[in-house]
């Protein structure tokens, strides 16, 4: 049995408030997982259709390497970074909602 608030509002201790809170992070993990699956992919695709352009030289490196050892990390640390920071966030904003609904009303 779930405990609910007087406003119909989960506990923070309820199965509907860690369902509710595990929906929307697997939203974000799926976000996430996508975005970093086209950054994987995007380079081979690129070399596939537009091998010409990645051919090009850039300070004595192909733009093929040059992408894969300056853009593929930094990119994966920006996806990692977004999925930490907007998962705290995703939890702090409903526990701050569950805990708004708790606090005495004057």
């Amino acid at each position: 049995m779930t405990k609910q608030s007087p406003e119909n509002k989960p506990d923070i201790h309820s199965e509907e408030f860690l369902h509710s809170l595990m929906r929307k992070q697997l939203k974000l993990s799926i976000a996430c997982a996508l975005s970093f699956f086209i950054v994987l992919l995007g380079l081979p695709l690129a070399n596939y259709f537009w091998p010409d352009l990645l051919a090009m030289r850039v300070w004595g490196f192909t733009l093929t390497w040059f992408v894969l050892g300056i853009g593929f990390f930094p990119a994966v640390w920006c996806i990692a970074f977004y999925f930490i920071k907007r998962s705290i966030a995703l939890e702090d904003e409903e526990v701050a909602e569950v805990q708004s609904d708790h606090t005495p009303k004057p």
